[in-house]
């Protein structure tokens, strides 16, 4: 009530007695007030009158739009101002927060110039071992507004730049892009050093610099040669962490790569896992109906030139009640290779009655010692292998065809009693042998 009073006595008394003279003179005088407000020009003056006085208050702030408020910009990039041919600079942020404070319009207006430039001046700044604290500076579009900087200031490093050469290498990124029947065949790359740029520690921890070839581009698609431009350049250390602190230059280079398609024909493989019931064996394996069935992989010559055979598995336990019985079988791709000529396969296994016979082995062969020894076998006897199987797939064993070999993996220096173990690659076969034999193991 106390403030209505004092509102009532000074502003709206006041202005209401004001109005009542006027119109008080105005009717003494005979002037009609309808008359005036009906002329048009009358209006327009009594509206740029009052829109300048309007205008006049606002621009010396007699009167403000709004109080004055705080809004933060966020993610502001640094523009870093220092030689940077001659010197590697650490502890840089890449961006900051501003936080603006003034009025809204104000606010606004700075925001819509978009000259929102945090700079951080090392120009004066020279090499040496420990930190320098330098604060960042905003660059302010409007002077009426204050700011404050998140970080304000930061701790950099100045070091000077060296430069040394360096050979490259390439790698290959997505391999899985590449069609499983072509294979890289060779890979030429524009040059054969780049310059590296950075402070003596950073270039300290470079163990390579490679060249990463990727082979997603749409362009490889077939068996040809192509040009890459614009391969990245990476700087790696020892662990195989990337090295960002340095430059490398050039910064990009150009490879030329052969794309070829190799594949050799291979045997596929049945193996077995389980025991057949008591007193019977495999009599045959057919693959697709085929007693050898062989498959065609693809890959690089390197990884696939030493693979001789395909191996899926089939699990026999507890069968040979049967006559016969058939697999659905899905076949694996070995280690290296990229694809195969077929994936799936239909495996159909015979059986028959279990006979066996004896054959009698005269040799046998050490695997798998250890380097820095030598091994001797020590008064060995003829060994005797019996061989189970069907009667017409044990007619066809011979001595010849039975590989005795006893396994020295983690035996040292020592006369050692090892057993005897047969190398079997025959699912229709099996092979017993109890003998063991002396083995004497030295020093080379």
């Amino acid at each position: 009530m106390a403030i209505y009073r004092v509102v009532d006595k000074l502003i709206i008394t006041p202005i209401s007695r004001l109005i009542f003279n006027i119109k008080e003179y105005l009717r003494s005088k005979n002037i009609k007030l309808d008359y005036i407000f009906n002329r048009p020009n009358f209006m327009i003056y009594v509206s740029l009158i009052l829109a300048v006085i309007v205008f006049i208050l606002i621009d010396s702030r007699v009167i403000t739009l709004v109080e004055s408020e705080a809004e933060v910009i966020t993610n502001v990039p640094v523009t870093v101002n220092y030689n940077e041919e001659a010197y590697v600079v650490e502890g840089i942020p890449e961006v900051v927060d501003i936080v603006l404070i003034g009025r809204k319009s104000d606010i606004y207006l700075a925001k819509q110039l978009g000259t929102n430039n945090v700079i951080l001046d090392l120009s004066d700044y020279d090499a040496r071992e420990s930190a320098y604290r330098v604060y960042l500076t905003y660059t302010k579009s409007i002077d009426s507004i204050d700011y404050k900087l998140d970080p304000s200031y930061v701790s950099v490093t100045i070091k000077d730049k060296i430069s040394v050469t360096r050979d490259i290498d390439y790698d290959l990124i997505n391999e899985q892009y590449l069609s499983e029947e072509l294979s890289v065949e060779a890979v030429e790359l524009s040059r054969s050093e780049v310059v590296v740029k950075g402070s003596q520690e950073a270039i300290d921890n470079i163990a390579s610099v490679k060249a990463l070839i990727d082979l997603s581009d749409e362009a490889l698609t077939e068996v040809g040669t192509y040009t890459i431009d614009d391969i990245k350049l990476v700087a790696y250390d020892s662990n195989g962490e990337v090295i960002n602190n340095i430059e490398i230059v050039p910064t990009t280079l150009t490879a030329t790569i052969s794309l070829d398609t190799y594949s050799k024909s291979v045997a596929l493989e049945v193996r077995t896992t389980g025991s057949l019931v008591t007193g019977r064996a495999i009599a045959s394996i057919l693959i697709n109906n085929s007693n050898s069935y062989s498959v065609t992989i693809y890959g690089d010559e390197e990884q696939i030139s030493g693979i001789t055979s395909v191996p899926v598995t089939i699990n026999v336990d507890g069968e040979g009640a049967n006559s016969t019985r058939n697999y659905n079988v899905t076949i694996s791709r070995p280690t290296g290779v990229r694809a195969l000529s077929e994936n799936n396969a239909s495996i159909t296994v015979t059986f028959g009655d279990e006979r066996q016979k004896e054959v009698v082995v005269e040799s046998v062969e050490s695997r798998n010692l250890a380097s820095g020894y030598s091994a001797n076998i020590v008064g060995m006897n003829n060994i005797v292998v019996i061989v189970r199987g069907v009667q017409s797939v044990i007619d066809e064993v011979e001595e010849a065809d039975i590989r005795a070999y006893v396994d020295l993996s983690g035996y040292t220096a020592g006369e050692y009693d090892v057993p005897i173990q047969i190398e079997n690659n025959d699912p229709r076969l099996n092979f017993v042998v109890s003998s063991t034999v002396q083995v004497s193991i030295t020093n080379e």
